[in-house]
């Protein structure tokens, strides 16, 4: 965040940790010099600007950029400047003081700026070698998880569940890792539905052949091998019996 004022800093920095889920603050500045500096070296992917500083506005400071790769927030107490903002592609606009909701709502729309973003670097190139992993044989099979830079290439054997997290998933993998990709759990359940994974839940995806144990209940719920504890739904409960009868 750039931001001249110590309070308004540490009122957003408390704000975000408590109410902005898998955002964390890399740098914190108090004009545009560090926050340019900030943003040259760390390549963040938002910046949360308040609009009058020391050495020139946060104008000056997108200027300034060669790139403007990352999304911005402007949080100030200048309504004015909101049409300028838009001219400069902002992601949001937030008047102090800052209200809660609106805070949650930038967040939200950064999130989804950012899943057009990788969806349009998906490329068809990308695309085509997703199309033939799926063709390989199950032991050999890998699954493309699209990332902020690029992607990444995972053995689907090495994926133990997936979890919804709002537009994201959460692959969490054998040797402990977790990964945060920018896709829907939908998207990954047509992808993997052939490769022994089954949906036990809205917002979990399980492969099966790291299931533990399963404890009846209503849905029930299934223990993995990482001993995370996974709800089964009743809706889903009967396809997860099936398989295993």
């Amino acid at each position: 965040m750039v931001e001249d004022e110590e309070t308004s800093r540490e009122t957003l920095r408390n704000y975000i940790n408590k109410y902005c889920e898998n955002v964390e603050i890399i740098d914190e500045c108090s004009n545009i010099k560090e926050g340019k500096k900030a943003i040259e070296e760390m390549a963040p992917d938002l910046v949360f600007l308040d609009v009058e500083m020391p050495f020139g506005n946060a104008f000056d400071l997108l200027e300034q950029l060669e790139v403007i790769n990352f999304e911005t927030v402007f949080v100030t107490a200048y309504s004015q400047y909101a049409l300028k903002a838009l001219n400069y592609s902002a992601s949001y606009y937030i008047l102090k003081p800052i209200d809660i909701d609106e805070l949650e709502s930038s967040i939200k729309k950064v999130r989804e700026n950012i899943e057009m973003k990788n969806e349009d670097d998906f490329t068809l190139q990308t695309k085509v070698l997703l199309e033939n992993f799926k063709h390989s044989q199950n032991k050999d099979k890998k699954v493309v998880l699209p990332v902020l830079d690029g992607f990444e290439v995972v053995q689907v054997n090495d994926i133990i569940r997936c979890v919804a997290n709002d537009n994201f998933t959460d692959f969490h993998l054998l040797d402990g890792s977790k990964k945060v990709i920018c896709r829907t759990l939908k998207f990954y359940d047509d992808v993997l539905n052939d490769s022994g994974f089954i949906r036990v839940h809205r917002s979990h995806l399980i492969n099966v052949q790291y299931v533990k144990s399963y404890k009846k209940g209503k849905g029930g719920v299934v223990i993995m091998s990482d001993d995370s504890h996974v709800d089964v739904s009743a809706s889903k409960k009967q396809n997860l019996l099936n398989y295993f009868s």
